[in-house]
C-alpha cells in the first residue's frame, strides 16, 4: 500500500500536495479502490519521515475533495473514484446575482458530464478572493474567475498588486478570466468592453434618445457590490461627442421631482422599480414623457416592456467552457446588445 505514494524530496512541489497527487493517482490508475483502507497518518508520517501535520494536511485536503472519508476508531478510505476521471473546475464569482448565475448555468450546461464544477463567491472582498486562491492552489484543473472587487470606501477595484500575484500564480493553460479583463494578453479571457459596450449600444438608441431634452444615468455608489467606473466613461463619452444634456445621480430618491422628456439610464433594480413608480404616481407616460433604459436583461423587464442594454450572460459562459473542452485561446469580447422595447 505504501508503494502508492510518491514523494521526491528534492521536488518543488509541497510535501503535503504530493501525499494528494499519490492517492488521486492511485485511484485513477486502478491501485486503489473504492471502500479500500490507506495507511493512517502515523504510517505515512513514519516511513517518508514526514511531520503529523503535513500529512494531516494532505488528509484534510483529501476529505474536503471527498477522495477519501474517516471512519472512527478504524482509519481512512477512498470514499470515491468517479469524478477523479473528470475535469475539476473552480468557478470564483464576485456576487450572487441572478446574471452571474446565468454565466455559471450555461457555463455547466456546455461543460456536460465530463466536468465537476464547484462554484466560490468571495463577495468582492479582496482577501476572501486572495484566501480562496491560496486555499484551493493546485487542486483544480482549470480556475475561471470573474475579478470584480471593492475598495474600503466602497469603490469599485479591478486589480491591485496582491491580487495580480495571486491570478498569475495560476499556470495561464489553468486560467480563464471571466467580465472583466484585467490581465495580459497571454490569459484566455471573455470579457465585458464596459466603456465601449455602453457608448455603442447608445449609439445604436440615438434616434430614439434624440426625443429626449435630457440624459440621467442613475450610477449608484456606495454599494456593497460596486460597479466598474468605465460605465460612467462611456456614458459621458457618448453624450459629450452626441451633443447631450446629461446629468449623474447615484439613486431614484424618494418623491423626486421628475420632468417630462427625461430619459433616465439606470443600473440597479431597486432604482428601476421605484423610477417606475413614480413615473405612474406622477402621471407620465414611460416611453413618451419618460424614457427608461436599464442595464442587464431579465424576463421581468421583457415582460414589463423596459428596453435595455445588456451583455449575453449566456454567451458568455459557453465561450468559458469551449476553451476547456477545445483548447480555445485569445481573449474575446463578449456580445452587447441593446433590445428596443417601449420604454424610450
Amino acid at each position: 500500500m505504501l508503494t502508492v505514494f510518491k514523494i521526491k524530496e528534492n521536488s518543488r512541489i509541497p510535501k503535503y500536495q504530493q501525499i494528494v497527487e499519490s492517492v488521486i493517482m492511485g485511484v485513477s490508475n486502478g491501485q486503489l479502490e473504492i471502500n479500500q483502507k490507506i495507511p493512517s497518518i502515523n504510517e505515512i508520517s513514519e516511513e517518508f519521515y514526514l511531520s503529523r501535520d503535513t500529512v494531516e494536511k494532505a488528509y484534510r485536503i483529501l476529505k474536503e475533495k471527498k477522495i477519501i472519508t474517516s471512519v472512527k476508531g478504524k482509519g481512512f478510505y477512498i470514499a470515491r473514484t468517479v469524478l477523479l476521471a473528470k475535469k475539476n473546475v473552480l468557478f470564483l464569482i464576485n456576487k450572487p446575482s441572478s446574471y452571474k448565475m446565468r454565466i455559471y448555468n450555461s457555463f455547466v450546461d456546455r461543460l456536460g458530464v465530463d466536468a465537476h464544477v464547484d462554484l466560490s463567491i468571495y463577495h468582492c472582498d479582496v482577501q476572501i478572493f486572495l484566501n480562496l486562491l491560496e486555499k484551493y492552489k493546485n487542486y483544480y484543473d482549470y480556475y475561471v474567475i470573474m475579478p470584480h472587487f471593492k475598495t474600503d470606501n466602497l469603490n469599485h477595484l479591478s486589480i491591485n498588486d496582491d491580487i495580480q500575484r495571486a491570478i498569475e500564480s495560476i499556470p495561464s493553460e489553468k486560467l480563464i478570466v471571466l467580465d472583466n479583463n484585467i490581465i495580459k494578453d497571454s490569459i484566455r479571457a471573455v470579457y465585458q468592453d464596459f466603456e465601449n459596450d455602453l457608448y455603442d449600444a447608445l449609439v445604436k438608441s440615438i434616434n430614439e434618445l434624440r426625443r429626449y431634452k435630457n440624459l440621467i444615468l442613475i450610477y449608484p455608489t456606495k454599494v456593497i457590490y460596486p460597479y466598474p467606473r468605465r460605465i460612467l466613461n462611456g456614458f459621458r463619452k457618448f453624450c459629450i461627442h452626441h451633443k447631450f444634456e446629461f446629468e449623474i445621480l447615484e439613486e431614484i430618491y424618494s418623491e423626486m421631482e421628475l420632468k417630462p422628456l427625461d430619459a433616465y439610464i439606470v443600473i440597479e433594480e431597486n432604482d428601476l422599480v421605484n423610477l417606475i413608480k413614480q413615473v405612474r404616481d406622477q402621471g407620465f407616460i414611460m416611453g413618451k414623457s419618460i424614457g427608461v433604459l436599464s442595464y442587464n436583461d431579465t424576463p421581468l423587464k421583457e415582460l414589463l416592456g423596459i428596453s435595455v442594454v445588456s451583455t449575453d450572460f449566456k454567451k458568455m459562459g459557453e465561450m468559458a467552457a469551449e476553451m476547456i473542452k477545445s483548447k480555445l485561446t485569445g481573449s474575446h469580447r463578449n456580445p452587447f446588445y441593446l433590445i428596443h422595447r417601449n420604454s424610450i
